[in-house]
């Protein structure tokens, strides 16, 4: 059955030519099928490039994230949240055509970061969000579920989510989470440990129910990376790290790749 009625789909490209290429060719074909092509309320996003397009993509329309669903297509090299190449145009309409709403889910990560102002900011992160202390080494007290865990100094630390524990988590040191492991991975990011200060010194894996609080000790700049968007802040307060209440939705299709399937093509390849 075909099940193109009402449904609206957007369409989102990287800069390079053969991204957009490839967007040319996918609005005819989509237009040929009767969708309704539309940047406004989506039932699907179309990324067109790599993984940084696709983290766009979810930060243009995190505000429905409850309701809509993600697939992407890559134009340059292996991409881990892609499940189609540029030249499987055909197959993802054909796909689009057949879709009964099925979906693939995964959680995400809810930051709040508290001013002493009194101001305070609510992000949501797909992959990460990392603090790093702009002028000195950073020092911050670290808090799991309320307990005093450690006080930090080093670089800067980053808090991911499952499926982002391949990417900056896993440069770090972390180790990779299958995402039905609705937990978050705090990562150092060049800490101090010698006789005088000591961290633990690797990954601490920390399960859904734990609120996660980073506390900086000195009143200064501070850089706030979520995902591949940085922001720059005074005077930070504590900034607090838990999983989401809502996750990302991808389309669940013949073509979307096992999470096992995405890190073996990602960073090791045909095994021989």
């Amino acid at each position: 059955m075909k099940n193109t009625d009402r449904k609206k789909i957007a369409l989102l490209s990287s800069k390079n030519p053969k991204s957009h290429a490839v967007m040319n060719e996918l609005w005819t074909k989509l237009k040929e099928a009767h969708f309704i092509l539309t940047p406004k309320n989506p039932d699907i996003v179309i990324s067109i490039g790599g993984d940084g397009m696709l983290l766009s993509a979810f930060h243009k329309y995190e505000a429905i994230m409850d309701r809509v669903r993600f697939v992407g297509i890559h134009t340059g090299h292996l991409g881990f949240y892609t499940d189609y190449r540029d030249f499987e145009v055909d197959k993802l309409v054909e796909n689009l055509k057949l879709d009964t709403g099925a979906r693939v889910s995964y959680p995400i990560l809810h930051v709040r970061v508290k001013m002493m102002n009194g101001r305070e900011i609510v992000m949501r992160a797909l992959n990460e969000a990392t603090i790093k202390r702009l002028s000195k080494t950073m020092v911050a007290d670290v808090f799991i579920n309320k307990v005093p865990f450690e006080r930090f100094r080093g670089d800067g630390i980053s808090v991911s989510t499952p499926t982002g524990s391949t990417a900056y988590n896993k440069s770090l040191g972390g180790a990779v989470l299958h995402p039905t492991i609705e937990a978050l991975q705090i990562a150092e990011v060049a800490s101090l440990n010698n006789r005088v200060y000591r961290t633990l010194g690797s990954s601490i894996v920390v399960p859904k129910k734990d609120k996660i609080v980073i506390e900086p000790k000195h009143d200064d700049r501070y850089s706030v990376s979520i995902d591949n968007r940085t922001f720059v802040y005074d005077n930070i307060e504590q900034i607090e790290y838990q999983i989401d209440n809502s996750k990302i939705h991808f389309l669940a299709t013949p073509s979307h790749t096992s999470f096992w399937n995405r890190v073996k093509d990602a960073f090791i390849g045909e095994v021989e």
